[in-house]
């Protein structure tokens, strides 16, 4: 059976994998938002589409269901590891990944690639590297007005942006309440992740996502590297932490060098084809 699509997702975090080898479909704002929609498309959290070549290194393009180009995705690069391997364009269990927001190190650590372990990179606290308005400084322990309450808040870059805010208890419902105000607030010219977190203890961390161009999420691998790197920062938590979302957990590994290292589970859902009439749909997008 000819397959247009594959569908994965990680720790409730699902993305469509739309191979260009395969189905080329254009990638512009109206046929993503289409594809992406629970209810007149396909429905995920957004589209991997690739893999391109540049030489022997696959790459990757990653986007949101707002239709907008994230640079980087714990989960996407994760679904995407296990799709390469599945498919045998990749050999070896250990290979690299091309992404807007850097080149990234990956190990398949099981034989069906449902356990994936990715090298994020090292994150940067530096305001115009992540980038956040105001002079050149690092973004820790800041204060921060989100519509009208003042909160304490780190930022950063793993290749994306991130906006952390510590609470005592976090849930849902904060989240959706302050993402969308964090997400397009005057400081973040590129607009923001938010990750709302409370530390368990040094070695565990629970957090709430809202995420840029995609809204509220039950996980995410870079919201992860991102709460676990501001918090170990802020000196709250140690070198190895375990990241508690309600899509599961995330193991993160900073190393003595800075670099981040996830280690957590992809599963596939389900492979198929794209009916004639919302070809048509999409067609009609371009």
């Amino acid at each position: 059976m000819a397959v247009d699509f594959k569908k994965y997702h990680g720790l409730g975090n699902d993305y469509l994998v739309i191979d260009p080898s395969i189905h080329d479909v254009p990638m512009t704002e109206p046929n993503i938002r289409l594809i992406c929609d629970r209810n007149f498309g396909v429905g995920s959290d957004g589209i991997l589409y690739g893999p391109q070549f540049e030489g022997d290194m696959p790459s990757l393009r990653i986007f949101n269901p707002d239709g907008s180009e994230a640079e980087k995705s714990g989960n996407g690069l994760r679904i995407f590891a296990k799709y390469l391997f599945e498919k045998k364009y990749v050999r070896s269990k250990s290979f690299k990944i091309k992404t807007l927001g850097g080149i990234v190190d990956v190990h398949v650590m099981d034989a069906t690639a449902n356990l994936i372990r990715i090298n994020m990179g090292k994150v940067t606290f530096i305001s115009n590297e992540i980038p956040v308005a105001g002079p050149k400084r690092e973004v820790v322990n800041e204060p921060l007005d989100i519509n009208g309450a003042e909160y304490t808040v780190t930022c950063l870059s793993i290749g994306n942006p991130h906006c952390v805010i510590p609470m005592k208890q976090v849930s849902e419902e904060t989240a959706r309440a302050l993402g969308p105000y964090v997400e397009n607030h005057k400081m973040f010219p590129n607009r923001i992740n938010m990750q709302i977190v409370r530390v368990i203890d040094r070695a565990n961390i629970d957090i709430r996502i809202w995420e840029r161009g995609a809204g509220y999420t039950l996980a995410s691998g870079s919201s992860s590297c991102a709460a676990a790197a501001a918090t170990h920062r802020l000196g709250l938590v140690d070198n190895d932490v375990t990241v508690h979302m309600p899509g599961g957990e995330l193991q993160i590994e900073i190393a003595p060098d800075g670099q981040i290292r996830m280690t957590g589970p992809v599963e596939g859902t389900f492979e198929g084809r794209f009916h004639p009439d919302l070809l048509r749909k999409i067609s009609n997008l371009k």
